[in-house]
């Protein structure tokens, strides 16, 4: 019986230190779709990924625990449904696969999924970690005809730090459509801030890489345009010594997952 007790309390430390190192990578959400019609389901996937070591890929390193977690879409007249409840779980272990839900979307425009988590980890010292997460989809009538205009995507929702598009990331988006993001940090622009424009299909460089990364300007703002078209995650990171309750330092970190088609589902090039 003492045998089986310190077996058990070995796993459960190791597992408690697996999980706290966890905490310290990414989060993004990202839909199998950037475009659906009014009535069609989206899927809805929380990844964890392992961004937070520098490592810039969509590559998953566990699952978030959804403890202090939030998961929402915003609909096009502005209602917000919470979809943290019809998550469901993709791995056989606690720490395997990632969560997804099955979200049915009748209006019109142009939806946002938003996530964020606030926790207190600990990496040689206790650290508050702030994140947040953003994806959009664009609902229509039609996908023969599907309208350009679709307003929404510029939404704050006055995350920690927070990554928000300038120019619309659904419609129009294409192979040498630019996109435009500003990073703001408590509200407020971000300077001279890595921002990361990750394609799925390429390995970035370990140093800073030109072809996919930027530095924001005096207001926040980075520009990217994608040469093809690919899944693509923004994303951007800040340490800090700012201090609590509890906690030594705080990490910030904001992703932004865009869809970007061969073909314009707006303009058809």
């Amino acid at each position: 019986m003492r045998q089986f007790c310190l077996r058990f309390g070995l796993i459960a430390a190791i597992s408690q230190l697996f999980a706290t190192s966890a905490s310290a990578h990414d989060t993004w959400v990202q839909t199998n779709t950037n475009l659906i019609r009014s009535g069609d389901a989206v899927h809805i996937d929380l990844m964890l990924g392992n961004h937070g070591n520098e490592h810039r890929d969509f590559k998953l390193a566990s699952k978030v625990t959804l403890d202090g977690c939030s998961l929402r879409v915003i609909a096009p007249s502005g209602k917000r449904y919470d979809v943290k409840d019809r998550l469901t779980d993709t791995g056989y272990t606690p720490k395997e696969g990632f969560w997804t839900s099955r979200f049915v979307a009748s209006e019109p425009g142009l939806y946002v999924v938003e996530h964020s988590v606030d926790k207190l980890v600990n990496h040689g010292k206790p650290a508050r970690s702030l994140k947040s997460a953003k994806t959009m989809f664009v609902v229509s009538k039609s996908l023969d005809k599907v309208p350009q205009n679709n307003p929404g995507f510029d939404r704050v929702f006055g995350h920690a730090m927070e990554i928000v598009p300038v120019t619309n990331p659904v419609t129009p988006m294409g192979p040498g459509q630019k996109l435009t993001v500003k990073l703001l940090l408590k509200g407020q622009p971000l300077a001279n801030s890595q921002v990361s424009f990750i394609p799925r299909s390429e390995s970035l460089t370990e140093d800073f890489d030109d072809r996919f990364e930027r530095k924001t300007d005096a207001n926040g703002f980075a520009h990217f345009t994608p040469k093809s078209g690919d899944y693509y995650l923004i994303v951007a990171h800040l340490k800090t010594d700012e201090s609590g309750e509890g906690f030594e330092a705080t990490s910030y970190s904001a992703t932004l997952t865009v869809f970007v088609p061969e073909i314009c589902p707006c303009c058809g090039e």
